[in-house]
């Protein structure tokens, strides 16, 4: 048996053969340069190994019988080494350093061993260079080995562990020599040492290296999952042969904690920048809701609901005096990422529901002790953790965070987690503050943003005549469409008066800009041009008079200037600008007297004829100043049709003015149909769906009074013509069959033809006008307008307008260009006004 074999426990034949055998290629020996070979009693080389012939590089018939200390040491020491030769051969062992060279000349330095025997000396010879380079190799070996901050460890080709660092063995609550045996699964639970097992074998198999494998599992005295990195690699003897696997283990547990938490962040920013870009696209309450949930679920939460104040979606003025913070409140939006079918959420133990979900639309209430009414009444976010209630077996984990903008509680949101995911965290709920925060301002702008739309299309509707307006000797059908269907709010207008003497003025207008500010502009225009109207100014006049008051409402109030530079506002002038055409259409004439203040010229259609563009004087528009304004007379037929309109209707983008207006004329080309399918067409044909600008389309047809609802007479200036005029007035009446009324006009007539005597000259007109009311018109050449005042006890005369204005349903005067016109009118049976009832007798005798 060799020296420092250890004999086999059992001593089988099988275990002496283990221990015997040949050792394979790849031992320790391969790796040290090593020389042996025997001398015999004279000192001379006797027999020479095949390790020395690589040591010395001299082959065994050039070295045997050769003196080894002439032949390999260097001449300056071959005295000393004959010496300790010769005690050698006397029989004393020696050991040490002594220098040589090879058969190149090369020199080096061996450690030598000679031992003495019978036949001579057997001498063992170690190359020191090769020695020492081990001996670093295996120090610096030991040291990473042993103080490396992560672990080592080297499995046999039986994969088990062979050693281990003191860092590995500290992890997993061992010793470094108790760990000498132990396989994967002593370590770790059977799925990963499944998996580290396969690598391994994987590694020892292939020689391909693993990196960075994922291990997860405990540490004793540590009940967290710790996370570990492993990289493998196969190890080779020094002719290649596997001996076995190294691994290297790294704690990746608070690197992963770091990348996760790193994730989470990144993860919110996106949410953040999401939120940012989906939330608040419309101005709507329901649909910011919607956004809302739509970012939320499911990259933050798999549940969650929006509830709102009841209150709220109402349009309540002052939102913060008519909710208790508790109080009624309606499901606007839900979303889910585990179901279809509405969901219960953690907070909807509502006094209304009972315990069922809370569908969308549906109003309910909290329960004093819920968590939904503790975050309506607090304004602070309620946290539903695992432990509690959450009314869904399916959630594990709830926010229920109020919707707070402006300090006033708008409502709540609901965000749920279900079971296998994770719990909210501090920074989700911060995330959770923040996403209904943002949620909140953009209903909150919603809410304030319906109440003002609702309060700007209160003053548009009330700015624009009705849908059917009615007038004497004309069939009128009307539209107007908003440039913005969000906004629904604007300049443009149209207008229908009815004026004295079954006259009728259409006015079409359009203010310069868009929104409430344009609307306003307008409803003062039209205002002033209602008013103006009613004075019976000529159209030239009007536009004149709106110009005045156009110019006046575009300069500042007092103080109004210097307001206006710290709020850095536009021009306000540039608001007040306008465009606006105004015609004034005689029932009786069928001539229509139009004046233009720089708007698009009305289209005429006559019967069978081709639709055209009126020649009118273009004008200046409103609030510009400086200019006068002109007016045109056309006459019209009975059948014909007039349009005026705004430029939206016929302008765009998309193409210019010229194209627009032949499209107009185009559309109104065609048979005769009733004005309402007439707009419906020429609103279809059109390209009304830019929204660019207003649109206002006025169409008129006109049915002048026929010559049988016509009375008109000339009488000579004298005394007698009063009685003529209650003579021509009756016989009129009694054609007309309205006996009724006879009485009545016979007063009212014979009080203006005595008033027209009295203080008027020249010929008298007396024109009786027959349509949906009676007009009686008394004409002179004076140019003074009778005033109505209240004539004392003593007077003999002074009360004859207080009889026209107590039995008339109206009465007026106007200028003309040769005088005045003085008239009252009546309304026919069964009409609404005084004339029907008739004075009473107090009426009467309070004018006494």
């Amino acid at each position: 048996m060799p020296a420092g074999a250890v004999p086999p426990p059992d001593g089988t034949d099988e275990a002496r053969d283990a221990v015997w055998r040949s050792s394979p290629p790849g031992s320790i020996y391969d790796y040290i340069r090593l020389a042996a070979f025997a001398l015999d009693r004279d000192g001379r080389i006797e027999q020479w190994s095949h390790r020395a012939e690589e040591f010395f590089g001299v082959t065994a018939a050039e070295a045997l019988g050769q003196d080894p200390i002439a032949a390999f040491a260097p001449p300056d020491v071959q005295a000393r080494g004959h010496e300790r030769l010769s005690q050698i051969l006397d029989g004393r062992e020696w050991n040490g350093l002594v220098p040589y060279k090879d058969a190149s000349g090369a020199e080096g330095l061996a450690e030598v061993y000679l031992m003495p025997s019978d036949q001579g000396a057997l001498c063992i010879a170690v190359d020191v260079a090769t020695l020492r380079q081990i001996e670093t190799d295996l120090a610096a070996s030991q040291a990473v080995f042993g103080q490396s901050p992560m672990g080592f460890v080297l499995f046999d080709t039986e994969l088990r562990l062979i050693r281990v660092n003191e860092r590995f063995a500290a992890v997993f609550g061992r010793s470094a020599e108790e760990h000498h045996g132990r396989g994967p699964h002593d370590f770790l639970s059977r799925v990963e040492a499944d998996r580290l097992n396969g690598a391994l074998r994987q590694v020892l198999e292939t020689g391909e290296p693993v990196l960075d494998m994922p291990l997860v599992g405990t540490v004793p005295g540590d009940p967290r999952r710790r996370r570990w990195s492993m990289s493998l690699y196969r190890l080779h003897s020094g002719d290649g042969r596997p001996i076995g696997v190294a691994g290297l283990a790294m704690d990746v547990t608070g690197r992963q904690r770091a990348e996760r938490e790193a994730a989470h962040a990144r993860r919110n920013l996106a949410l953040l920048n999401e939120a940012g870009s989906r939330i608040g696209t419309s101005l709507d309450l329901e649909t910011t809701a919607r956004e809302l949930l739509d970012v939320a679920v499911p990259h933050f939460c798999d549940l969650a609901s929006v509830d709102l104040y009841q209150a709220l979606l109402s349009g309540v003025e002052d939102l913060a005096s008519t909710t208790d913070r508790s109080g009624d409140v309606r499901r606007v939006a839900f979303a889910s990422a585990i179901s279809d079918a509405p969901v219960a959420m953690a907070a909807d133990d509502g006094e209304s529901t009972g315990d069922g979900p809370v569908p969308v639309g549906a109003v309910h209430r909290y329960r004093f002790g819920s968590a939904g009414a503790r975050a309506l009444r607090t304004a602070q976010p309620q946290v539903l953790d695992s432990e509690q209630d959450h009314g869904n077996p399916l959630v594990q984990s709830t926010l229920v965070v109020p919707m707070v903008a402006r300090d006033i509680v708008l409502g709540l949101v609901q965000f749920s987690r279900a079971k296998g995911s994770e719990p909210f965290t501090d920074r989700d709920r911060m995330l959770a503050e923040e996403l209904a925060a943002r949620a909140a301002i953009f209903i909150d702008n919603a809410r304030l943003y319906r109440r003002e739309h609702e309060r700007a299309l209160i003053l548009q509707r009330s700015l624009l005549p009705p849908d059917d307006p009615e007038a004497a000797g004309l069939d009128i059908a009307c539209r107007y469409l908003p440039g913005s269907m969000e906004t629904e709010v604007g300049g443009d207008w149209f207008d229908v008066i009815e004026l004295p003497g079954h006259r009728t003025a259409l006015v079409v207008g359009d203010v310069m800009g868009r929104g409430l500010r344009a609307a306003v502009a307008m409803g003062e225009l039209r205002t002033a041009v209602r008013t103006l109207a009613m004075l019976d100014l000529e159209p030239a006049e009007v536009l004149g008079a709106l110009d005045e008051v156009a110019s006046g409402l575009g300069a500042p109030a007092r103080g109004g200037t210097r307001r206006a530079k710290e709020r850095g506002d536009a021009d306000l002038s540039e608001v007040y600008l306008a465009t606006c055409i105004y015609v004034v259409y005689d029932a009786v004439t069928r001539r229509c007297t139009i004046a233009n203040a720089g708007h698009l010229p009305p289209v005429v259609v006559e019967p069978g004829e081709t639709p055209l563009l009126l020649e009118v004087p273009r004008g200046v528009p409103l609030g510009v100043g400086g200019e006068p304004f002109e007016e045109i007379e056309v006459e019209l037929t009975d059948g014909a049709l007039l349009a005026l309109y705004t430029d939206g209707l016929v302008e765009s983008r998309s193409h210019p003015l010229d194209e627009g207006l032949d499209a107009f004329r185009a559309a109104l080309a065609g048979p005769a149909r009733p004005l309402e399918d007439v707009c419906d067409h020429v609103l279809a044909t059109l390209d009304t769906a830019h929204g660019e600008d207003d649109i206002a389309l006025l169409m008129a047809r006109i049915a002048g009074l026929s010559p049988d609802k016509v009375g008109d007479w000339t009488l000579e200036p004298q005394p007698t013509s009063v009685a003529r005029a209650r003579e021509l007035a009756h016989e009129q009446l009694l054609g007309w069959g309205l006996d009724q009324l006879v009485d009545t006009t016979e007063l009212l007539v014979s009080e203006l033809v005595t008033n027209a005597l009295r203080h008027g000259y020249g010929d008298i007109r007396l024109r009786l006008l027959l349509d949906r009311t009676l007009v009686c018109e008394v004409w002179d050449n004076a140019l003074m307008q009778p005033r109505r005042r209240r004539a004392q006890d003593t007077d003999e005369g002074g009360r004859g307008l207080q009889l026209v204005a107590m039995l008339s349903q109206s009465w007026g005067s106007r200028r003309t260009h040769r005088g005045k016109t003085v008239w009252f009118e009546l309304a026919l049976r069964g009409g609404a006004g005084p004339a029907s009832a008739g004075p009473s007798v107090d009426d009467l005798l309070s004018m006494f």
